[in-house]
């Protein structure tokens, strides 16, 4: 016979949560820290791109006591700010530049089956929405993940169906 303990473990992994329709990613993890007079307060912050690669994308950002609390605040945030992303055929329909804080980012469109040109954060963001062929560029001097996440995210949401 099973005790107490045993039941109350099996329940709990016995249910097996429903795969979801969005991709993540982790794009950046930072330490931080708040000095107040008490001393310094360490936090992680995170920031996640979610995706279902058929031109729904969105980012989350959120800190937390340990890397897995912020990683969950994060990836529920970015559920909720989802975008869509008018995709034509596997691009954008037309060139985009977008600025938030010192980040700047242009896209433009790519031919069929150039692929993805870009770095970093953009490429993430880019193939989580579904988008295989774009060609991108960083404007500024920025290296800021979070910053050129955002430049992006306002690059992809002013676009236009055409």
């Amino acid at each position: 016979m099973e005790n107490k303990q045993d039941r109350k473990f099996n329940k709990r992994f016995r249910k097996d949560k429903p795969k979801s329709e969005f991709d993540s990613q982790l794009l950046d993890l930072a330490r931080v820290t708040r000095v107040t007079g008490g001393g310094k307060q360490l936090r992680f912050r995170a920031v996640i791109v979610v995706g279902n690669k058929k031109g729904k994308v969105g980012i989350g950002v959120s800190k937390g006591k340990d890397v897995q609390m912020a990683v969950e605040k994060a990836t529920r945030l970015a559920k909720k700010h989802i975008i869509l992303v008018p995709v034509s055929g596997e691009t954008i329909p037309h060139e985009v530049m977008a600025k938030s804080g010192p980040a700047i980012v242009l896209l433009k469109p790519q031919g069929k089956g150039l692929g993805l040109v870009a770095g970093g954060v953009v490429r993430v963001i880019c193939r989580l929405a579904g988008i295989k062929d774009i060609s991108s560029k960083l404007i500024s001097r920025s290296r800021n993940k979070l910053n050129i996440a955002r430049a992006t995210m306002k690059a992809l949401q002013s676009l236009k169906k055409r």
